[in-house]
């Protein structure tokens, strides 16, 4: 998804406690959909604020927010105290949802994603996706919604894709690259749509002579092309030569014809990825930069 840049009046509308519905005429549903799953995996921590050493609910959603221009405030309290109550029958992908895990009272945010589900930042699993009606912890533990932004229904196209939230051909090649510690000082890449000068050549050239990245059916890198999940388990797999570690391991949009079957389950049998939360693991989906290094960070423990 293309990142909007808003113009300066977009300033007098972020939001402050107690007051109204933004318009976020420049986010999508998938926007804040794709955005809020983008962390699925980051760790637990209490009052933490940091993607990389764990964050909890409430800036998860401060930090989701804030992607898309719109401003949380900093505790789930005072965030519920934002925007414009919702009724959970009227429920859209985008509302906060608020819940009292403590007995004092609205303890725990999370953010609805549609189909009863909502995504939020756990103390037990980290950031995951959960069922709003959950009869054994969540049903009896909601206080109520509120509506802090409208995004519309549009679609987002690959020519869209945002770079600051997901991870490029090329990035995937410097991360695995300085993993692995290969010579990148060849710089004159065979690839013909990468030239000596880019800052992928070298990665991409070493990559490629491990026998990582082949090029496409014409023989390019695509450095600027995004890569999805499905892809990366691939690239994962014969880069660390991961081994399949006991019985296969299978989501429900994996079958077990579906030509990444075997990477997604070598990489869930080594621990590497547990999916999205929802028994799936979104092969489709294109790589965030938190899941790379995510992912990059558990194949090397």
């Amino acid at each position: 998804m293309k990142k909007k840049w808003l113009l300066p009046i977009f300033a007098s509308f972020m939001f402050f406690t107690g007051m109204g519905v933004h318009d976020a005429k420049a986010a999508t549903v998938a926007d804040i959909t794709n955005t809020a799953k983008s962390y699925i995996g980051v760790p637990y921590q209490y009052g933490g604020t940091d993607i990389k050493t764990g964050i909890d609910c409430s800036a998860y959603t401060q930090i989701v927010f804030s992607k898309l221009g719109i401003s949380l405030q900093r505790t789930s309290s005072s965030q519920y105290q934002q925007g414009t109550s919702i009724a959970k029958a009227q429920l859209k992908s985008g509302d906060l949802v608020f819940f009292n895990t403590s007995g004092s009272g609205v303890s725990h945010v999370g953010i609805y994603i549609g189909d009863n589900n909502f995504i939020s930042a756990t103390t037990s699993s980290g950031v995951k996706i959960d069922k709003l009606n959950d009869p054994y912890y969540w049903g009896s533990r909601y206080v109520g919604a509120k509506r802090v932004a409208n995004f519309s229904e549009g679609e987002v196209k690959d020519a869209e894709i945002d770079f600051s939230v997901y991870a490029s051909r090329g990035e995937v090649a410097l991360k695995l690259a300085k993993q692995l510690k290969l010579d990148t000082s060849n710089t004159n890449s065979s690839f013909p749509d990468i030239t000596p000068s880019s800052k992928y050549a070298g990665a991409a050239e070493a990559l490629k002579k491990i026998g990582v990245f082949t090029g496409d059916e014409n023989g390019k890198f695509n450095p600027g092309s995004p890569m999805t999940r499905g892809q990366l388990s691939k690239v994962l797999v014969e880069a660390f030569h991961l081994k399949q570690q006991g019985s296969a391991v299978q989501f429900v949009d994996v079958p077990s014809v579906h030509w990444a079957y075997n990477y997604v389950s070598i990489l869930a049998s080594n621990k590497i990825t547990v999916g999205k939360g929802d028994n799936t693991f979104g092969v489709n989906d294109n790589v965030t930069l938190v899941q790379l290094d995510a992912f990059i960070q558990r194949v090397a423990q």
